[in-house]
């Protein structure tokens, strides 16, 4: 069973929707601790702040605890756009948010270094590997976010008049900031990856 995670925060249907396209028949939407301590694997999907989510995702009860039990015992997760960003250690739009700690960095502001790199930075851009992933492979996925990730872990990047993390992970945590089920074709194939995934 695939638990997608219920934080009142993230556009849940359309990443339902890309899951089941990827070949998930077994999901289940859920902030239940229980539910989502037994599940085999995690997604956990974001929009608007950090703090907001952050604080909407320790609102239920156990639920930050189970996420950490599922984790530790090796099940996969993927973090979405601001799923991908509380597994840093805090973020810092509108004041500072304690985050997961899963993956050693911060969520800070973009900076671009030139004035016609809007932020929010938003539309298709390149993925970039850093190295060889299970689950990254270069393409083009469709962003929109105005925080980026810096830290450690940092599986591919993108650039918008400079570099910006585009996914980060380590042993079965992933988190992508660009939004897979906006990405089409290239969205789907990283799901259905994930679906196989035995980190």
């Amino acid at each position: 069973m695939l638990a997608l995670i219920d934080i009142q925060s993230g556009n849940l249907h359309s990443v339902e929707n890309a899951l089941r396209a990827a070949g998930c028949d077994d999901l289940i939407v859920t902030a239940d601790p229980e539910q989502v301590a037994a599940a085999d694997r995690i997604v956990l999907p974001g929009v608007g702040a950090f703090g907001a989510c952050a604080a909407n995702l320790r609102a239920v009860g156990g639920l930050e605890a189970a996420l950490g039990e599922a984790v530790n015992a090796g099940r996969p997760f993927l973090g979405i756009c601001v799923g991908m960003q509380l597994m840093a250690d805090a973020g810092e739009e509108l004041g500072e948010h304690r985050g997961l700690g899963w993956i050693a960095g911060r969520v800070r502001r973009l900076q671009p270094a030139t004035m016609d790199a809007k932020v929010p930075h938003m539309g298709w851009n390149d993925i970039v590997p850093a190295g060889a992933h299970p689950l990254i492979e270069a393409g083009e996925a469709y962003f929109l976010h105005s925080f980026a990730f810096e830290g450690e872990g940092v599986l591919a990047t993108t650039d918008h008049a400079g570099t910006v993390t585009a996914a980060i992970g380590r042993d079965n945590l992933l988190g992508v900031q660009f939004h897979p089920e906006k990405s089409q074709r290239y969205g789907i194939a990283l799901l259905g990856r994930f679906l196989k995934w035995r980190p």
